[in-house]
């Protein structure tokens, strides 16, 4: 599978269950959202000025994510929603790697990470800013079961480790 095969799989509707650890003061929290993840192709304006605000051709990504999430944790009532884009940018000699490109989430600024498809089918992502550095694994067990793991670490010392099982309800 590569980079784009791996982002067409992923176009529908998700029921997402997550658990995060925070590793610095052993708190544990579950939680739940529905995630809606809708291709963009290079065409799109969205994608078009992500690609703009890092340099690169938006016909050079080809395609990319747009995400939306609207869910809860069992120890907050209020809901937790958002969106994000995501645009891979392969390298030309390692089409399995590239960079990443991500606008919104829990980022106001555009980011620029890297990615790795490995051998195994597992996207590998780390993003980097500021305030935090990430790695985030995905992968799928069947087309509509998508496992994806994370390990966030913040400028202020705390780390938090997350597990999500992702179900898909409606595909594209």
């Amino acid at each position: 599978m590569d980079i784009l095969e791996f982002f067409e799989l992923s176009a529908g509707k998700w029921f997402s269950q997550r658990t995060v650890h925070n590793l610095t003061s052993g708190a544990l929290e579950a939680g739940k959202s529905n995630l809606t993840i809708a291709l963009l192709g290079p065409e799109d304006g969205t994608l078009a000025q992500l690609c703009d605000r890092h340099g690169v051709a938006p016909a050079t990504a080809g395609t990319g994510w747009h995400l939306t999430w609207d869910g809860t944790v069992d120890s907050n009532t209020d809901k937790q929603v958002g969106e994000a884009v995501l645009v891979p940018v392969a390298d030309r000699d390692r089409p399995r790697e590239g960079r990443m490109l991500q606008q919104g989430g829990k980022n106001p600024q555009s980011l620029a990470g890297r990615y790795s498809m490995g051998d195994d089918d597992v996207l590998t992502v780390w993003m980097e800013s500021e305030t935090f550095t990430a790695e985030e694994r995905l992968w799928y067990l069947m087309p509509n079961l998508r496992l994806r793991t994370s390990v966030v670490k913040y400028s202020d010392g705390m780390t938090v480790a997350s597990f999500c099982s992702e179900i898909r309800m409606i595909s594209k």
